[in-house]
């Protein structure tokens, strides 16, 4: 399909506002200036609670923020990651999907600000968000979680970190999660695919950008063939939990995130994938811009009312 009507209008704000490419400024400034993606989440929803907390990390305390939904729990719970190639986003940047995502699955979401890199390289990101998620499950009536119902997600990178801490939940014997939110995850240290040729550049995730990500990311070249930084590459997906997958058409990362899914698939996981053509990476946390965000979040609220306790 050709690129969608809204897909190039952001794309033609985005070269308006002068706003650099992703990986062509220091990270300090790279930061910054993606602060200001959080301007396309639009109005915030009003929750009943939404509460800041230093939780206990492998490295001292990890901050999240709590999402808490209307009615009375236990609720289902999701543990979400920020995406941001792990060395950019925010609790901010995310704050107006998770808004939504609480308000429309009725679901505690608890917002991980993990520690990035290249300050914290791999493998401090996936066992900030193994931490927390752990921590959900073993404070869950604290926070008026039902802690059978839980579930993790993210998008990009931290769709990477999601499908990471299922392997480690899995690997480790605990704890038990329910289901994987992944939008567009990073799942393979590789730049080889055909969504890399054809989307090289001009759709806002460039691959020099990916490239930036992952050596600012990685300890050594050597660390992305381990499954906790490429899913990808684990020898066996069996006894992970359900997942939704969701790709955009013109996203270098489509055909991993896509090749991720049928490994599942083929390892017996049950699988929702979905790839929304005409749209670029990034659009699902923009809420207030893209149509097609709240669709999505709408699809992984369904799945996760589904999670039986």
């Amino acid at each position: 399909m050709p690129l969608h009507a809204k897909s190039k209008e952001f794309l033609d704000q985005f070269a308006a506002s002068g706003m650099p490419a992703l990986g062509s400024l220091p990270v300090r400034e790279t930061r910054e200036a993606f602060a200001g993606i959080a301007a396309f989440g639009g109005t915030p929803e009003v929750l009943p609670k939404v509460e800041s907390r230093r939780i206990p990390g492998p490295a001292g305390e990890i901050p999240v923020r709590i999402y808490t939904p209307q009615g009375s729990g236990p609720f289902p719970a999701l543990v979400f990651f920020h995406g941001g190639g792990w060395v950019i986003g925010s609790l901010d940047t995310h704050d107006s999907v998770c808004r939504h995502l609480a308000k429309r699955a009725g679901t505690v979401v608890v917002s991980v600000d993990y520690r990035l890199a290249p300050e914290h390289k791999f493998p401090a990101a996936p066992e900030d968000c193994y931490a927390a998620t752990l921590w959900v499950a073993e404070n869950a009536a604290a926070i008026g979680v039902d802690a059978r119902r839980l579930a993790v997600g993210g998008d990009s990178a931290g769709g990477n970190l999601a499908a990471a801490v299922s392997l480690m939940a899995r690997d480790r014997k605990k704890p038990a999660i329910a289901f994987q939110m992944l939008i567009y995850p990073v799942t393979d240290h590789s730049y080889d695919t055909a969504s890399y040729r054809d989307n090289a550049d001009g759709y806002l995730l460039t691959k020099d950008s990916m490239v930036w990500f992952w050596d600012h990311y990685l300890r050594a070249a050597g660390d992305g063939a381990e499954p906790y930084a490429s899913p990808l590459r684990a020898q066996d997906l069996k006894g992970l939990p359900p997942a939704m997958v969701v790709t955009t058409e013109f996203d270098p990362l489509r055909d991993e995130g896509e090749a991720y899914a049928n490994r599942l698939k083929q390892a017996g996981v049950p699988v929702k994938l979905k790839r929304y053509d005409g749209l670029i990476h990034g659009f699902f946390m923009m809420t207030g811009f893209f149509p097609q965000a709240l669709q999505a979040v709408d699809e992984a609220a369904a799945e996760i009312l589904t999670l039986k306790g």
